[in-house]
């Protein structure tokens, strides 16, 4: 049986895997409000969000570790047993929260759940390296980041709702059973890279293959896997860190909007878990937007002739020029109904570079350190993440969130600037003789 268009049907599936990863990781933080009622009646709203930073920055640090973790874990095991390892285990790991009783069980399950959904990045990452020609990159990584952007949208009215008819410890099972099911169609469908997949057209093998930047380093008219350095030497170009350290920036502010949506609309607007079902998916619609028009823009501008270096710097650039104007103006927003049109256009210019600097690892290197990198940069970018959830508690202390959001619009100017000073030129690394 052979497939047309195989290649958009493997990165639906992962875009789909990333909607299900955070309808998981959204389900605490819609439910917190209820959680914390019941769990802590006695606590005020200053010492419910410092339990609930506490829970998000373990989960963080998990996350952290589990992308350099699961980074190494699908260059070693490749795209399609990795992915069923990562899916697997986050699935049953949002499960196990309904029998979470407090800080320590909910810290040890958000811990197990942040490890195993860090491998959707990293394998994301390997897959559109392994499954598209370097101009369709792009577009594969904005349809692939949409997929977080949707699974915002979906999730917080869909858990809302859930909260309707069942207690928040059955959401939990309902929403991780589904990660299960979704195993099904993955382990039928991806059977292998392209270069020996049973059900690939060998027009689309060609073109897939022929199209990939790294295909020739070595100039010696064979396909080849491009440089693939070892860990050390991967971090000894400054390339690498120029990824590495515009990650780390950029990541935080996705993060500050993820983990605190609900919470500010619940503190700053008095909104209890209905309310927030209906203003709290809009910041996601310019997510998904942003990551369309990301992948769109540099697949247009390749297409027209331009270098993978001025494309990638455009559209990188432009997201971060968008997201700083309207990062200072949540200083004071006035209506919900702007502050969350803001929080989409700040969503919208993220995902527009976010997806470009996801592709840079495998504009750089090989396929085999395609994994190890993007892991890399992913837990730096979650410990950035980290520094800045530890800080939110302190920061708007007494329901002021204009410092965090100041914060935010630095970190995009370090992000852009990042790239521009060390990926001179974005290009294949060769390796120094």
């Amino acid at each position: 049986m052979k497939m047309k268009n195989l290649r958009w049907w493997v990165i639906a599936l992962i875009a789909l895997a990333t909607i299900i990863n955070y309808i998981d990781r959204q389900s605490l933080n819609v439910l917190w409000p209820q959680i914390a009622g019941e769990l802590y009646p006695d606590k005020t709203d200053d010492e419910r969000k410092e339990i609930y930073a506490l829970i998000s920055v373990v989960f963080v640090f998990a996350y952290a570790f589990g992308q350099a973790i699961f980074g190494k874990v699908f260059d070693w095991v490749g795209t399609r047993m990795g992915f069923a390892l990562s899916i697997g285990i986050w699935s049953i790991a949002t499960a196990l929260h309904a029998f979470a009783k407090g800080v320590l069980t909910f810290s040890i399950f958000r811990a197990i759940l942040g490890v195993a959904e860090a491998g959707n990045w990293p394998g994301a990452a390997k897959g559109n390296a392994e499954w598209f020609p370097t101009k369709e990159r792009a577009l594969a990584q904005g349809i692939f980041n949409s997929g977080a952007a949707i699974g915002g949208i979906i999730s917080i009215p869909l858990i809302a709702f859930l909260s309707v008819y069942f207690s928040w410890k059955a959401i939990f099972v309902i929403v991780g059973l589904v990660g299960l099911l979704w195993l099904i169609p993955w382990l039928i469908l991806v059977k292998a890279p392209p270069k020996s997949h049973p059900w690939i057209t060998d027009k689309e093998r060609e073109y897939i293959l022929s199209g990939q930047i790294n295909h020739d380093v070595n100039k010696d008219g064979e396909h080849d896997e491009g440089y693939n350095p070892t860990t050390a030497q991967l971090l000894s170009h400054k390339q690498s860190w120029g990824v590495i350290i515009a990650s780390a920036a950029i990541d935080p502010i996705w993060w500050l909007f993820v983990f605190w949506i609900p919470i500010y609309l619940s503190e700053v607007y008095g909104m209890d878990v209905k309310t927030i079902g209906i203003y709290g998916w809009v910041p996601y619609v310019g997510a998904m937007f942003g990551a369309w028009f990301g992948g769109l823009l540099a697949q247009n501008r390749i297409k027209a002739g331009w270098s993978v270096d001025a494309t990638r710097k455009l559209a990188i650039t432009l997201g971060c020029a968008i997201m700083l104007p309207s990062l200072l103006a949540m200083a004071n927003p006035g209506s919900p109904v702007t502050a969350v049109l803001l929080m989409a256009i700040i969503l919208f210019g993220f995902q527009t570079a976010i997806g470009n600097i996801q592709t840079l690892p495998s504009d750089l290197f090989g396929g085999k350190t395609v994994g190890t990198l993007a892991g890399t940069a992913g837990m730096a970018a979650k410990l950035g993440a980290v520094a800045l959830t530890s800080l939110v508690p302190w920061l708007t202390s007494g329901g002021n969130y204009t410092p965090a959001f100041i914060i935010g619009a630095a970190l995009a100017v370090i992000a852009a600037a990042s790239v521009w000073l060390l990926c001179p030129k974005i290009e294949p690394i060769r390796g120094r003789s």
